[in-house]
């Protein structure tokens, strides 16, 4: 990959900001909407963060990591840099697309490159119909929850609700409850990439419920719609011996 210009972004967190001012006095430091490259130093939470601030700008992000997982992220070396990034290759995720419709009728919309997630609000389980393609395929899901996943977020918060795994390039998504009561055998749903699904809450006086995508939450929805969105996405680089496919396969066979 070929560059020129840099912007070196750091998490908050003391790692982050002492590799930043390593990494700055090394090469030269522009702002983001002038670099052709981002180098985001931090954990998946700045990752995501940054991918969600700078998507629309098509800068490729470089991350390493200073944070706890990384699955999203590089190794940290400040050495070699400009060889690494020459060398990196990288990933379009495409994210998906939240539009919520609260009690007040109100359309509220945002961006997920993990996943859009429903959540019940109070003690109450929530009841949700599920349409797919406009298709009525679950009358009712009694549970704490429901969740879409994107590959990329599937070894996220899907694969903590017993979700699968899902390798990037199958072109699906992962539908998947989150302590499902009735039915209580459902385990959820893989879904082309091009599906329509949509949540219905039943009863949302009684039983409301919060729609989160990545980092936004819209409480007391009534009605959420989620399709993948093709023409805005972040590209994340990674070292050709690291990358996002090989770790997302890997994740299957950890023990």
């Amino acid at each position: 990959m070929e560059f020129n210009t840099l912007a070196i972004l750091a998490d908050e967190h003391e790692p982050a900001q002492k590799a930043a001012a390593e990494l700055k006095a090394q090469y030269e430091n522009v702002p983001a909407n002038q670099a052709d490259i981002i180098v985001a130093l931090g954990g998946d939470g700045f990752m995501l963060s940054t991918a969600h601030k700078f998507m629309e700008l098509h800068k490729p992000i470089f991350g390493m990591n200073l944070g706890s997982v990384g699955f999203l992220m590089n190794k940290y070396r400040n050495e070699e840099l400009l060889e690494r990034l020459e060398k990196s290759a990288p990933i379009d995720l495409h994210p998906l697309s939240m539009t919520a419709t609260t009690k007040d009728g109100k359309e509220h919309t945002a961006l997920a490159i993990n996943e859009v997630s429903l959540l019940r609000e109070l003690r109450l389980a929530a009841k949700i119909k599920i349409h797919i393609d406009g298709v009525i395929r679950m009358e009712e899901l009694i549970c704490d929850g429901v969740l879409i996943s994107t590959s990329a977020g599937s070894t996220a918060y899907n694969l903590s609700a017993y979700g699968p795994i899902v390798p990037l390039g199958t072109g699906l998504l992962a539908l998947t409850p989150i302590s499902a009561f009735r039915p209580r055998r459902w385990r959820g749903a893989l879904l082309p990439q091009n599906t329509v699904v949509t949540f219905e809450i039943i009863d949302p006086d009684l039983r409301p419920v919060s729609a989160v995508a990545d980092f936004t939450e819209i409480r007391n929805v009534t009605r959420v719609e989620v399709r993948e969105k093709q023409n805005v996405y972040p590209t994340l680089l990674f070292d050709p011996e690291h990358n996002l496919e090989e770790r997302i396969l890997k994740e299957q066979f950890l023990p």
